[in-house]
């Protein structure tokens, strides 16, 4: 009778292990983090007193969220970390921070005035936001996969720009009404934002990801002039940033998809890619 074979030691299965690496999904982590303390904003402010002191906090945090994401995967290709777990999570976090907390926001902050004694329309229109967003993860997953993320494109609206995008110019309506000038129903606009945010995520329209930019690089000068320009605007400005500046950034961004494709390739390329650097004589 021939004796059993010897169990194979721990992590010798053959099967495949999970790889999980710690400082991208932290950042990860830290873009659910944020979602989640805006949504617990959103729920404890008290609107119907003019307070909008909670919403400030909850818009500050999806912007949080929006730099954690930046960096999130671009430090896992720095260091050659990527995973599928990494996209996977990175996906959930999103669908958290820039799908249901925007869209309950604008719900809380907007919809209750705009259709008052239908408040199903409120929601139902904010539901279409995120389903949308929902929609434009999961076909980025997909597509991630098949190319084995070489694409330098995202197709259709990326939804943290989609998200900053709402946040900002919520954060602009604020400042806005606060500083008693013409009274605004410009945050009746939103809605009508959301739904076109909604559209332009699952859209064809294409959008450079940036992902060929490379911190480590030596960068042109036009490229560091404006990244001086950027860091001294925030020195100087401060809180005035975020109200003004954001809201143009990603405005800009999003126009950006619709002229893309009628500028010159150089142009173009100026714009997204890095330009590689020439081997010296001691490389």
């Amino acid at each position: 009778m021939a004796e059993p074979l010897p169990n194979p030691p721990p992590g010798d299965s053959g099967e495949p292990r999970l790889k999980i690496y710690f400082l991208p999904n932290l950042l990860t982590a830290a873009n659910l983090f944020c979602g989640f303390v805006a949504l617990t904003k959103i729920v404890e402010a008290d609107i119907s007193t003019g307070d909008y002191s909670q919403i400030k906090i909850a818009l500050a945090f999806i912007l949080a969220a929006c730099i954690f994401d930046l960096f999130d995967g671009r430090v896992a290709r720095m260091g050659g970390v990527e995973s599928p777990f990494g996209r996977e999570f990175d996906s959930l976090a999103d669908l958290i921070s820039f799908g249901v907390a925007p869209a309950f926001l604008v719900h809380r902050v907007v919809m209750k005035d705009v259709i008052v004694g239908h408040p199903e329309w409120g929601w139902f229109i904010a539901s279409i936001y995120l389903l949308c967003g929902a929609f434009r993860l999961a076909r980025f997953n997909c597509l991630s996969a098949m190319r084995e993320n070489t694409s330098t494109e995202f197709l259709g609206f990326p939804i943290p720009s989609a998200a900053g995008l709402v946040a900002s110019l919520t954060l602009f309506m604020i400042w806005w009404d606060e500083k008693d000038f013409a009274k605004s129903y410009w945050r009746f606009c939103l809605p009508a934002l959301l739904l076109f945010l909604s559209w332009m995520m699952v859209s064809s329209v294409k959008y450079p990801s940036f992902k060929t930019l490379d911190l480590r690089a030596r960068r042109t000068f036009t490229k560091t002039l404006v990244a001086i320009l950027f860091l001294g605007s925030i020195l100087i400005l401060r809180e005035k940033i975020l109200v003004f500046v954001l809201p143009v950034f990603f405005t800009a961004y999003l126009i950006y998809g619709f002229i893309r494709p009628r500028i010159s390739r150089k142009m173009r390329h100026e714009i997204e890619e890095e330009e590689e650097d020439a081997p010296t004589a001691s490389e």
